[in-house]
């Protein structure tokens, strides 16, 4: 069978958003290759399509999704090219890069190889279909903000969990319990599988759901999600409610301008804004309960 390769060229900003809607379409997985340019901010995203009946229409609605995410914010047209059947699971892989984060996290995706040096923590991912490949400037916000502030003995709640990536650190970091919630079950299976090849999985525990399906009170909570999200879920008073006296909560995923009314939303939900960090266009904010 033939195969049509979908490239899509972006930012570090927009290749997850990118990545999610073209795995929609191309659920054997998704490429994100950096490009040429110094500062490494340039990024392909390749999806491939099985050339088969449905072909046509999955392209089109493909074309429709890529064109409502960029009303967001601006993308270029997606290229598409035909290729042969060949081994492209192989090629895909050899294109998604090791990662330094901060002062001591790497990302080495499962099939490559890495020699660690003396202090290092290496988080084997394998990403398949969920989000956080540590590209995006909120996901290494998050990891920044994790290693800063992580202790052992913590009890660490992760909303959002994605591919795992935030658990994952937290648990290679210190000597700590995650619970690592998300609603897609995508994720939940990929933040067990990343678990399991990490050998944390007696201290990561996935559950499928949302912060509803939350009990008890926690040293930290890690909630790399949406504005709007973060705003309701302190309007309701569920983040301080779930936060122990003196802990921490990581917030991201939100824009520079989305800071003010993210803030007052914790502030007068009984969460104290006490550090922000930001990358590019985003922003991370650290807050403890007041």
């Amino acid at each position: 069978m033939d195969w049509l390769e979908v490239s899509v060229e972006t930012d570090r900003e927009m290749a997850e958003a990118v990545s999610e809607v073209l795995s929609r379409y191309a659920p054997q997985g998704v490429a994100i290759e950096l490009g040429d340019e110094p500062d490494g901010q340039r990024v392909i995203v390749r999806a491939y399509l099985a050339a088969d009946d449905s072909l046509e229409a999955r392209k089109r609605r493909l074309e429709e999704a890529l064109w409502h995410l960029g009303q967001i914010r601006p993308l270029p047209a997606p290229t598409f090219r035909r290729i042969a059947d060949r081994d492209w699971t192989a090629g895909w892989k050899e294109s998604i890069p090791i990662l330094h984060i901060g002062k001591r996290i790497v990302i080495k995706p499962s099939w490559r190889e890495y020699t660690p040096q003396a202090g290092e923590v290496v988080l084997e991912l394998d990403p398949g279909l969920a989000f956080g490949t540590g590209l995006h400037p909120t996901t290494r916000l998050c990891l920044e903000a994790l290693e800063a502030r992580v202790r052992d003995g913590m009890r660490i709640l992760d909303l959002g969990s994605g591919s795992g990536i935030l658990a994952l650190a937290a648990a290679k970091l210190a000597r700590v319990e995650v619970l690592a919630v998300d609603n897609d079950p995508n994720a939940v299976v990929a933040t067990r599988r990343n678990a399991r090849r990490n050998g944390v999985s007696a201290r990561v525990r996935p559950l499928h759901g949302s912060l509803e399906a939350v009990s008890g009170t926690y040293d930290l909570i890690l909630a790399n999600l949406l504005a709007p999200i973060l705003i309701r879920m302190a309007a309701e008073r569920k983040l301080a409610a779930r936060l122990k006296p003196q802990g921490w909560l990581i917030a991201s995923g939100l824009l520079v301008e989305q800071e003010g009314e993210v803030a007052a939303a914790f502030e007068a939900n009984g969460l104290h804004v006490v550090e922000r960090r930001r990358e590019e266009d985003w922003l991370a904010l650290l807050a403890t309960r007041a």
